[in-house]
């Protein structure tokens, strides 16, 4: 691939597997917008691979306006069909319905960014791993997040989709030792 030392998994032919990891996975995210997308995004990838939401993340944006929150917990029967029949988004009942309700959980509590990062005092975790194998799926902290978030109301939103969602916003910098960004 390239001379820089990159995770395995983001060390790839695809353009944007790369740039996502090379610019965006494990670097804290503050942005009440982005917390909301990846964490739609991360529960959307639940049974698929992360390629293929990546892949469709332009059509998500554009089909949920561009995860203005306001806007998608406003959403009614009508808008839910018509994202049924959205080839741009994977066109899951639960998961476009788990959306919606995630949006006005997000408004009840009046963002994620205090809610989320408080967990961690603000400091992102800055784990240590050799090898792809030694990166966890999940930890206690997520389970933890993700019992709260349930009794909150949240959808989608178990303990390994809440760990990865640690990963991509940030709260969790899971890049191996030997990889470029394991410092940010």
């Amino acid at each position: 691939m390239s001379t820089i030392q990159r995770c395995p998994w983001g060390d790839s032919d695809d353009a944007l597997m790369r740039a996502y990891h090379d610019e965006q996975w494990g670097r804290p995210c503050h942005d009440e917008q982005m917390l909301f997308e990846m964490l739609i995004l991360e529960g959307a990838q639940a049974g698929l691979s992360w390629s293929c939401i990546l892949h469709k993340r332009e059509g998500y944006r554009a089909a949920f306006d561009n995860f203005d929150v306001a806007k998608v917990a406003a959403y009614d029967e009508e808008k839910v069909a018509q994202l049924l029949c959205n080839p741009g988004i994977v066109r899951n009942g639960r998961k476009v319905r788990a959306t919606i309700n995630n949006a006005q959980k997000v408004l009840e509590l009046g963002g994620l960014d205090h809610f989320l990062w408080r967990y961690v005092a603000g400091t992102p975790i800055l784990n240590h791993w050799a090898q792809q194998e030694d990166v966890p799926v999940t930890s206690p902290l997520a389970e933890q997040i993700s019992r709260d978030m349930k009794a909150l109301g949240f959808q989608f939103v178990g303990n390994i989709i809440v760990y990865s969602y640690m990963q991509a916003i940030g709260m969790v910098n899971d890049h191996l030792t030997a990889c470029f960004a394991s410092r940010y």
